[in-house]
C-alpha cells in the first residue's frame, strides 16, 4: 500500500525557510512522478512544485525562484526546499503521487508564516 508521509512544517516569519519532506513507501519510488501541493484556508488545493522519475522539475508560477523540489532515490524521499516565504505561503502542504491510475496524499504538514 502506497504510504506518504511529510514532515517539516512549521510556523516562519516572513522572508524565513523551511524544509519539507516526504517519505514514500509501498512503491518502486524512483519509477513515480513525485509533487507537492499546497491548500490554503478558503482555497483549492493547487500544485506547488512536481518532479518525474527522471528528475525533471516543475514549478507554479509563485514557486519559481523561491521554492526548490528534489527527491533521493535512495531514501525514498522527496523534498521542498522553501526560501523568501510570505504570508501568501500560509497553508497546508501535501505530498502526492499516482499509482496504477489512483492519486496518494500524505496527510499534509502545515506552514504558517507571520507577516
Amino acid at each position: 500500500q502506497v504510504r506518504l508521509v511529510e514532515s517539516g512544517g512549521g510556523l516562519v516569519q516572513a522572508g524565513g525557510s523551511l524544509r519539507l519532506s516526504c517519505s514514500a513507501s509501498g512503491l518502486n519510488f524512483k519509477l513515480y512522478d513525485m509533487a507537492w501541493y499546497r491548500q490554503a484556508p478558503g482555497k483549492e488545493r493547487e500544485m506547488v512544485a512536481g518532479i518525474s522519475s527522471g528528475g525533471s522539475k516543475d514549478y507554479a508560477d509563485f514557486a519559481k525562484d523561491r521554492f526548490t523540489i528534489s527527491r533521493d532515490n535512495v531514501r525514498w524521499t522527496v523534498t521542498l526546499q522553501m526560501a523568501n516565504l510570505k504570508p501568501e505561503d500560509t497553508a497546508v502542504y501535501y505530498c502526492y503521487t499516482k499509482s496504477r491510475g489512483y492519486d496518494f496524499w500524505g496527510q499534509g504538514t502545515r506552514v504558517t508564516v507571520s507577516s
